[in-house]
């Protein structure tokens, strides 16, 4: 980027606030104010338009979730890039939330403190190695809500009642999966019995419920 990045600083503790300004400033980013609670970065963002919001999260008289959440959504051009001790996940996932493109840990390098204000003033989401292993880990590890919400369903069986949730006949079934009617009307049997339902409108009702069957027919 080559105009000058406008950055406002957001923390309680003074000391910290003027190091990082003694940073930024060293690498040629404009610090045009600095707020010690939630509420002041909200009206200092308003007023000031800077590019980035370097945010804290807890503060006392107002906490950085809520201030970001009020920054992003009243003037969306400004990145919130979170500069924090919490690594917890309800922290990670809050800021997110509220609309934080970034999240470090206070423990970050200079250099990386610095490119991640340049990414987040460029529209970019950026976190921290450790944030970004905590992130891609939690969405690893999700289970598959389709398969958590029918466990006791063979993998066979569940996609069979996707395509009844699509309402899919049971030759339609067979043709797609290259089955036999026979072997299909076994399976919706098996369906029905294991999810306690009487026919397929009561299959259908449930299925989608629970997120199969999206895929429309055409």
């Amino acid at each position: 980027m080559t105009d000058t990045i406008r950055v406002l600083i957001t923390d309680d503790h003074p000391v910290f606030r003027q190091g990082l300004k003694g940073l930024l400033q060293a690498l040629g980013v404009d610090v045009v104010g600095e707020a010690e609670n939630g509420p002041d970065a909200v009206r200092l963002a308003a007023e000031l338009q800077p590019d980035v919001v370097v945010m804290d999260l807890h503060m006392p008289g107002g906490n950085g979730i809520e201030a970001t959440r009020t920054i992003t959504r009243t003037s969306p051009r400004i990145g919130v890039l979170v500069l924090t001790m919490f690594r917890d996940d309800d922290s990670v996932f809050a800021a997110m939330r509220a609309g934080a493109r970034g999240y470090l840990l206070k423990e970050s390098g200079a250099e990386e403190i610095a490119r991640a204000v340049r990414a987040v003033a460029a529209g970019e989401a950026i976190y921290g190695p450790e944030i970004a292993r905590r992130v891609l880990t939690y969405f690893t590890d999700m289970p598959d809500p389709k398969r958590a919400a029918f466990p006791e369903l063979t993998d066979r069986e569940r996609e069979v009642l996707g395509l009844i949730a699509q309402g899919r006949s049971n030759p339609e079934i067979a043709a797609t999966l290259f089955l036999s009617q026979k072997t299909v009307r076994n399976h919706v049997s098996n369906i029905f019995m294991k999810l306690h339902v009487a026919d397929r409108a009561q299959a259908i009702v449930v299925a989608r419920e629970a997120g199969l069957g999206e895929s429309t027919r055409h």
